[in-house]
């Protein structure tokens, strides 16, 4: 008796259908993925730039994930928070887009940390990760765009100084790093 081998789909098995499907057929499928989720929506939405704020359901999640009503038993999720900036990076991904979620994100991070106490070392590596990534997709921009994320960022250095872990140390190290090649 022979056993039977199974294999995963891919995106060249899937390309291989959609090849099959004619103009109709491929916007009803769209129009399926549209409806099946709000992620799917905010991708479209933001692919399109159909409405006034494309970052606001990627911020809507970033908040949500980095910043939870702890009295609501939520939680924080770094993962789920990152994935929000990976979800609008795959969907349009302008550097300034990129700038904002990834601001907001140490920004919500930080001060979620401040006002709560939290004190967990894999969350805060995950704030200094996305503060430096912050700081090289701020070094992309033009110049005349750079000094508001600077400052922001700035704030959250200094908020971070707060946690211990050398949080506010590693941001201080970091900005001033990126400031001095080509960042102020």
């Amino acid at each position: 008796m022979k056993s039977l081998k199974t294999t995963r789909p891919t995106w060249s098995d899937v390309k291989a259908k959609l090849a099959g499907f004619d103009r109709a057929g491929l916007i009803g499928l769209i129009q399926d993925l549209y409806a099946a989720s709000k992620d799917n929506q905010a991708f479209l939405h933001a692919r399109f730039s159909l409405s006034g704020d494309v970052l606001k359901p990627y911020k809507a999640a970033i908040d949500r994930w980095l910043w939870p009503e702890v009295f609501k038993n939520q939680y924080t999720s770094v993962a789920k928070a990152k994935k929000a900036i990976s979800d609008y990076k795959k969907a349009i991904g302008q550097p300034e887009g990129l700038v904002e979620l990834m601001v907001s994100y140490c920004e919500r991070a930080a001060g979620f940390s401040n006002d709560v106490g939290l004190q967990d070392e894999g969350y805060f590596n995950a704030l200094v990760r996305m503060f430096e990534q912050a700081l090289k997709v701020i070094g992309t921009l033009p110049e005349s765009d750079r000094l508001e994320p600077f400052a922001r960022l700035d704030a959250v250095r200094h908020i971070s100084h707060n946690f211990g872990y050398g949080v506010g140390d590693d941001m201080d190290d970091l900005l001033a790093e990126h400031a001095i090649d080509g960042g102020q």
